[in-house]
């Protein structure tokens, strides 16, 4: 239940460093003049020539201060003196291991699930397609998160192996990398706004040289989510809403910045702690939360209960709001995988349309009178 608990206080925080070439995020030549076509991921930076690419990925993790840039290449590309001081990938990709849930969405979009040959914690995928890959033994657990096992992927020999940081200090990736592994950073998870962590799908469009299709689903997703955030503009009925729940005495609620609050304000919701600074999660007393939300009119995603009788039995003060006495509580912690992952953790952050079309139904259902929700559910 712990380790369940922070996975939604963090919500896919892979925690993992990456040691890899450093640089300012510049590639010292002017062909870095070209466009870069990302539009709103604020740690992603992808620019295409002929015959290979140039991948920077910046604030891969809170006040990093660094970037990292990678050297993407095609088959028959030719690359210039000035950039060789940077890694050199080989796309398109055969084989990769990811260390993220939030991974995997991406590689089925694209249609290269099937490269996938190593992931930590392999329980924790949700996705059918994958956990049948999992099943059949083409996927191995390569062990936990911060603890990896370096004989099995140096046998496993992936092109890539695509890991999260926190800071620069991660002696698994420096020998991995000691060995002739390539190790690229992913900073996706630290992106606050929703259209942003989605549109990381392109980093693994370059990885596979399918930059058109990502571009493609990604622009999708980004459509759907508009018509969504259309919908709510001229409403002028804002529930108040809050989020979270107690772990180890503390209460944890999405910071006004934050990706899970950016969500409620684009779907016309009054959060309560819009006000608040940050893009991670405040730790308040429950004393401090009943004061201001006992009269809340939503309840939404309270950790990670499945009932309102599992919350009662937690804490049996959890029955004095009022969105708990009118049943206007709803979760995504009931739609799990085979395993037990929940759905919401690998899914969300690559499908933002979806998770707005679902709040959007929460707070306004008629506005999308027929839209099912997908990954809330209200609690009984």
């Amino acid at each position: 239940m712990k380790k369940l608990f922070l996975n939604f206080v963090l919500l896919s925080f892979a925690l993992i460093a990456v040691g890899c070439k450093q640089d300012s995020g510049k590639p010292s030549q002017s062909i870095s003049t070209q466009v870069n076509h990302i539009k709103y991921a604020k740690g992603l930076v992808i620019y295409k020539h002929k015959g290979f690419m140039i991948m920077t990925i910046k604030n891969p993790w809170p006040n990093a201060g660094k970037a990292y840039i990678y050297i993407l290449k095609e088959k028959t590309g030719v690359i210039p003196d000035s950039l060789r001081e940077f890694p050199i990938i080989n796309i398109p990709l055969q084989k990769i291991v990811v260390t993220s849930t939030t991974h995997i969405p991406s590689l089925e979009m694209l249609g290269v699930e099937n490269t996938l040959i190593g992931f930590p914690h392999t329980d924790y995928i949700s996705s059918e397609k994958v956990r049948e890959q999992v099943d059949n033994g083409k996927i191995k657990d390569v062990g936990s998160d911060q603890s990896l096992n370096t004989e099995l992927l140096i046998e496993l020999a992936p092109d890539a192996l695509v890991g999260h940081g926190i800071d620069n200090n991660n002696p698994t990736f420096d020998n991995l990398q000691k060995n002739g592994l390539n190790v690229i950073i992913n900073g996706d998870w630290n992106e606050s706004s929703p259209l942003g962590k989605a549109e990381w799908i392109k980093f693994f469009g370059a990885l596979y040289g399918l930059d058109a299709k990502a571009n493609s689903i990604f622009k999708s997703i980004e459509t759907n989510y508009k018509k969504s955030l259309q919908l709510t503009q001229n409403i002028k009925n804002k529930p108040t809403v809050f989020s979270g729940a107690i772990f180890e005495n503390q209460w944890y609620m999405p910071q006004g910045n934050s990706w899970g609050a950016l969500f409620l304000n684009d779907a016309n919701a009054n959060y309560l702690w819009k006000e608040t600074k940050g893009t991670g999660s405040l730790s308040l007393s429950f004393e401090s939360v009943l004061l201001k939300a006992v009269n809340a009119d939503f309840w939404i995603g309270p950790g990670e209960f499945t009932s309102l009788a599992a919350m009662a039995s937690s804490n049996s003060h959890y029955t004095q709001f009022k969105a708990f006495k009118t049943k206007k509580v709803y979760a995504y912690s009931t739609k799990k995988g085979k395993t037990g992952g929940i759905i919401y953790y690998e899914l969300a952050p690559n499908r933002p349309d979806l998770v707005l079309q679902d709040l959007v139904k929460i707070l306004h259902p008629e506005l999308l009178p027929n839209h099912q929700l997908y990954f809330f559910e209200q609690l009984k």
